[in-house]
């Protein structure tokens, strides 16, 4: 063959659709000259000064000028080092077609499923269900994923392989050194979301009132679709909680949610694995999986015990499927793609931007020579996750139709001047925004304390450092070699980040950790990248074993790094500023409870309120009374009178009027100031002795129920 011109490179750059990429020589003087380097000098100094750079940004005492002179000179070394050939990001070809390019749809289990589908759709009405729309709508699932299944006869089915299996006369079980490594950091990750699970976060909000009360919902018969509580929610979670309830005894609690999505954000690692092994390798996804196992962001969004965390959960399978799907050519990864696609509508609304993300990734593939040939087979595979994921979100669709508006207001309100105008020119809102979130992986994931650490990086240094040399590796290779992937990635950043960037209303909320969720799963896949060419980039350039072992103690050490910063993130800085900023309602619950406990009727236990002080729900929940709001205003404590029995209250120390009215309503009654483990978190205690029988001492003490000193007077707050 001829040797491409320049004019020839040039066009191939320009015009990459159109047919193979021209790469520049390898044989170079400068690639020659690599060859006989001893060490990746150049790449180890581009990760050093980008760690430098990185801890430069973090808080408390930052610099700017200083992080990014850091991070300028670590780009430069980056570009040297790729001219020298010392650091390649991991790649890994498609596996051989194995798919056909539409192939027959079976039309009985077709049409059986239509029918099947559309008497489930019918019978959702009510916002409720049934026994009836839950067997129709499954079995309809089934009939539609056997229509357009596509069976390999080279390998039995999975039911014979097991039925096969569990008739061997003997078993065999093996694990290769692979498979322990795998198992060792899913055990990490499993630490990281359930160590001291029950104290961290230590207390509730009003969000986790409103989910709980959804569950006791679900608990007692009202099985609904969508609940319209607080402007409304997707019911996953309230059945996951429901069956964590059954299944572990937890009760109506805050561990109860926090099992939940704990485990949901465990769920999410595996999958990250998946998508990273099919696009870098075995390490690079092990890697991905480890940086994010501990890693800050993930943590907390799993452990706020709201719906956050399955925005990633569900994104995750779903975008594996399809890069799987598109890569290899195989239908049925496009059916699985919708389904979890399909499932995580019903998830956290944030999930709304996914089927966009999956239209941008078949997009962005049937641009690219990889598509050369199978362009129609690609858009059938599309339009087949679109169906599938249009089937399992039917119910909220049915829910929809009756109550337009109800599910998308929320989503609404920030977007639009439904709720609140917006603060300015729309598209300057949106680059501001933009602009933003792109920044928050280095400098500030924002100002939500419910689920971030306040003013800091949304990642850890090491993860921040790797990410952004990862980026930079990801666009010149993609420039190179105009790898569909490469560019996809890139992509997915910013597009899995709108739910937080089109929060046009309230700009304040951008960025934020929870909405822009499902972007960890790229931003640490390019973790993954990054560190694993460095790590090869070592084993080739020094001679083994001391290659291999430079590279393990390289992963090791950044590893060990980056689990320490994390563990002080989320245990130590986290936990304390969670619990300087909300409200005790658990040490408020456990005096009602010690109350009930002494022998005081759980009606007669109120929580006087108070404007911006405790959610009394929670309160009540913490006590035990899963559905009792102990609130009571100043100006009805006195319709209390007629209630026999001992009575307590629980005051804010500032509610003066409250405590005025107690004395005038029961001038018996005995004050005592409760001391709170948190600062600044006391409250008052009033004991009131039933005055319908003779005088009794106050209840003896227990753990949450001290004894009560004798003056009548309330204590200086």
């Amino acid at each position: 063959m001829e040797e491409p011109t320049v004019l020839d490179y040039v066009k191939s750059r320009l015009f990459f659709w159109r047919g193979e990429s021209i790469p520049l020589p390898e044989e170079s003087p400068v690639a020659a000259e690599a060859a006989s380097s001893p060490a990746p000098w150049y790449s180890l100094g581009a990760l050093l000064l980008a760690l430098l750079g990185q801890l430069a940004f973090e808080p408390p005492d930052r610099s700017v000028q200083g992080g990014l002179a850091f991070y300028l000179a670590a780009l430069a070394l980056l570009f040297l080092a790729r001219r020298r050939g010392e650091w390649k990001l991991p790649w890994v070809a498609p596996a051989p077609c194995s798919g056909t390019e539409a192939g027959a749809v079976r039309r009985r289990p077709f049409f059986s499923a239509l029918v099947l589908l559309l008497a489930a759709f019918l019978a959702f009405g009510g916002n409720r269900f049934t026994a009836f729309n839950l067997y129709a709508w499954l079995l309809g699932l089934a009939f539609l994923i056997t229509a357009f299944w596509e069976r390999t006869a080279a390998r039995p089915s999975w039911h014979r392989r097991l039925w096969e299996t569990l008739h061997r006369p003997w078993w065999e079980f093996r694990l290769t050194r692979g498979q322990v490594l795998w198992l060792a950091v899913f055990v990490l990750a499993a630490w990281f979301r359930f160590y001291r699970l029950g104290s961290v976060p230590p207390e509730m909000v009003s969000d986790h009132a409103e989910k709980l009360w959804d569950v006791w919902d679900v608990l007692h018969g009202q099985t609904r679709i969508f609940f319209p509580r607080n402007t409304g929610r997707e019911f996953f979670q309230m059945y996951l909680t429901a069956a964590v309830i059954l299944l572990f005894r937890t009760g109506y609690s805050f561990l109860s949610l926090k099992i939940g999505t704990a485990f949901m954000g465990l769920f999410t690692l595996p999958w990250l694995y998946l998508l990273g092994r099919e696009l870098g390798g075995k390490r690079a996804g092990l890697l991905a999986m480890a940086f994010a196992g501990v890693a800050y962001w993930p943590n907390v969004i799993a452990r706020a015990a709201l719906r956050f965390t399955l925005y990633p959960a569900f994104t995750a399978p779903a975008l594996f499927y399809l890069a799987r799907g598109l890569r290899q050519r195989r239908r049925n990864d496009f059916i699985l793609s919708g389904l979890w696609l399909g499932l995580g509508l019903h998830g956290y609304s944030t999930m709304r931007i996914v089927p966009f993300v999956v239209a941008a990734a078949v997009g962005v593939y049937l641009l690219h020579r990889a598509a050369q040939g199978w362009r129609r087979a690609a858009v059938w595979g599309f339009v087949l996750t679109g169906l599938f994921s249009f089937a399992v979100f039917l119910p909220l669709l049915r829910y929809m139709l009756e109550n337009p508006g109800a599910v998308t207001y929320r989503s609404m309100t920030r977007l639009t001047s439904l709720e609140h105008p917006l603060p300015g020119p729309p598209l300057q809102i949106f680059f501001s925004n933009l602009g933003k979130a792109l920044a928050m992986f280095a400098w500030d994931n924002g100002n939500i304390w419910v689920h971030s650490l306040p003013g800091r990086p949304a990642l850890g240094f090491v993860a921040a450092a790797l990410f952004h040399l990862g980026v930079a590796l990801l666009l010149i290779r993609y420039l190179r070699r105009r790898q569909w992937e490469d560019l996809f990635l890139l992509l997915a950043i910013p597009l899995l980040m709108m739910p937080s960037i089109l929060s046009l209303a309230f700009p304040a909320e951008n960025p934020s950790l929870n909405r822009t969720g499902a972007a960890l799963i790229p931003v640490f896949l390019v973790v993954g990248l990054s560190l694993d060419g460095l790590l090869t980039t070592l084993e080739g350039r020094l001679r083994p074993p001391a290659g291999r072992r430079a590279a393990l103690g390289l992963a090791a050490l950044l590893l060990g790094a980056s689990a320490l910063q994390n563990y002080g993130i989320v245990f130590v800085e986290y936990n304390d500023l969670y619990r300087q900023s909300a409200w005790n309602t658990s040490e408020m619950g456990r005096v009602i409870r010690g109350f009930i406990d002494s022998g005081g009727r759980p009606e007669n236990a109120w929580t006087v309120a108070y404007p911006y002080w405790v959610d009394t729900r929670l309160v009540g929940i913490n006590a035990g009374l899963p559905t009792r709001d102990t609130q009571i205003w100043p100006e009805n404590i006195a319709n209390t009178r007629s209630m026999p029995g001992n009575k307590l209250f629980l005051v804010k120390p500032d509610d003066l009027d409250g405590q005025e009215m107690l004395e005038r309503v029961y001038p018996a009654g005995v004050w005592q100031m409760f001391s709170s483990q948190a600062p600044d978190k006391e409250f008052l205690l009033y004991w009131v002795p039933d005055s319908s029988a003779a005088p009794a001492p106050p209840p003896a003490q227990n753990e949450y129920f001290p004894p009560y000193p004798t003056p009548t007077a309330p204590p200086e707050p």
